[in-house]
């Protein structure tokens, strides 16, 4: 069977029923191959467009199959096409976030951008190529960090076609990576924090803010907290899981891992007192919801911190948007729940912590990470390298 190229597609409509009609180039003549959106004729304009846009894309990837199985040279795959491969290929060796990221990018912009020039493939595409796809990205928008992402999976794909003799070199090591944009943290002052904790007392996040302002965690880190990982007699927590979501037949669910971002982000932690006192709380609600809700209160999470009133994990998602809806609620200004992250950092920073302690702190798997983030807000020991220089070359001391 010879491998087919698809040209276009268009949605039609069949004894009511609709379809998404592929145009399909195979040995020299086009042909339509028509697949069924399962929709009836007349149905609401958004549905059938993400009906069509699931079935175009299963027919394209099943193409990308046929390609993986060697049905076409390897030099002439089409650049979606390979990308499709090549992620199949790596899939399950790779952590679920990393690969619902790599698939979003896949499916999303290098699909849109590289099934209009199915002409660039694995054999031909040169470095000029790549640099326009980049400009079509920026030109749209995206900022350099996003670009960043997409230089690095070609990366990848590319060495490994390398590796696997579909090219002799390397596009990429001529395309440049884009400089990453300068980034300053939006964060919260103490006050700020303080009126936010207080206004939360009663909501279901609050136990997810409190811990994240005084600890500065991710948002998978205070998610994948256990009760098996705090020592209320050594006073101590330890950070070794994380909770992300994955989308599975449509819908998103939580996931739970081990794996943490790097190897510095499983780090052990005092118990601060405050924190320590909201989770001794936590542990009474959780086992009167369990009293209360019996055979419908769900006993896979037991050991997770942050749960509903079911026992139900509390997912990444609705953290995101519930805290989004709460700062709306009591006019307070708006930052990001990560930005708790940046606030805590900050007001350690400020407050005279050592930048290496705030690495620590945090998890950052390097010195610089932290510093690139945080250095403009170090006063304090600029205030003190002042004072030296001004002592050395005898001038009188800066005023406190």
């Amino acid at each position: 069977m010879n491998a087919a190229t698809t040209l276009a597609a268009s949605v039609q409509a069949k004894k009511g029923r609709l379809y998404a009609v592929i145009q399909v180039r195979e040995n020299g003549k086009t042909k339509p191959v028509w697949r069924a959106l399962g929709l009836p004729e007349g149905s609401n304009k958004s549905k059938v467009n993400k009906a069509y846009r699931e079935v175009v894309q299963a027919f394209e990837q099943s193409y990308a199959e046929q390609i993986a199985q060697n049905k076409k040279p390897a030099s002439d795959i089409p650049i979606y096409d390979y990308m499709c491969a090549y992620f199949k290929k790596i899939e399950k060796n790779i952590q679920k976030s990393t690969a619902e990221s790599y698939r979003g990018m896949i499916n999303g912009r290098i699909r849109r951008y590289f099934t209009a020039r199915r002409e660039l493939t694995v054999g031909s595409i040169t470095a000029k190529d790549i640099e326009d796809f980049y400009d079509w990205m920026f030109t749209s928008g995206v900022v350099a960090n996003t670009v960043i992402h997409y230089h690095a999976i070609f990366g990848k794909a590319f060495k490994d076609a390398v590796r696997k003799d579909y090219l002799e070199v390397n596009p990429m090591l001529k395309v440049d990576r884009p400089k990453k944009n300068s980034f300053r943290p939006n964060f919260y002052t103490k006050d700020e924090v303080q009126q936010l904790l207080e206004v939360s007392q009663d909501d279901p996040l609050h136990l997810c803010i409190l811990i994240t302002a005084y600890y500065g965690l991710r948002r998978s880190e205070v998610l994948g907290l256990k009760w098996s990982s705090i020592d209320f007699e050594r006073k101590s927590m330890t950070i070794n899981h994380k909770v992300t979501e994955q989308r599975v037949n449509g819908k998103y669910v939580p996931v739970v891992s081990d794996v943490m971002k790097n190897k510095t982000s499983c780090r052990t932690l005092p118990l601060i007192p405050a924190v320590e006192a909201e989770l001794l709380r936590q542990k009474e609600k959780q086992q009167l919801y369990r009293k209360l809700f019996k055979k419908s209160y769900s006993t896979e999470y037991l050991d997770f911190v942050c749960t509903d009133q079911e026992g139900k994990l509390i997912r990444p998602n609705f953290v995101t948007e519930h805290f989004d809806w709460l700062l709306t609620k009591y006019g307070l200004k708006h930052i990001r729940f990560h930005d708790l992250r940046h606030s805590c950092a900050s007001l350690m920073v400020m407050n005279g912590v050592s930048m290496k302690q705030v690495q620590e702190w945090l998890g950052h798997s390097t010195f610089s990470t932290t510093a690139d983030i945080y250095a403009h807000l170090d006063y304090k020991s600029k205030q003190g390298s002042a004072g030296v220089i001004a002592n050395l070359l005898g001038e009188s001391k800066l005023p406190k």
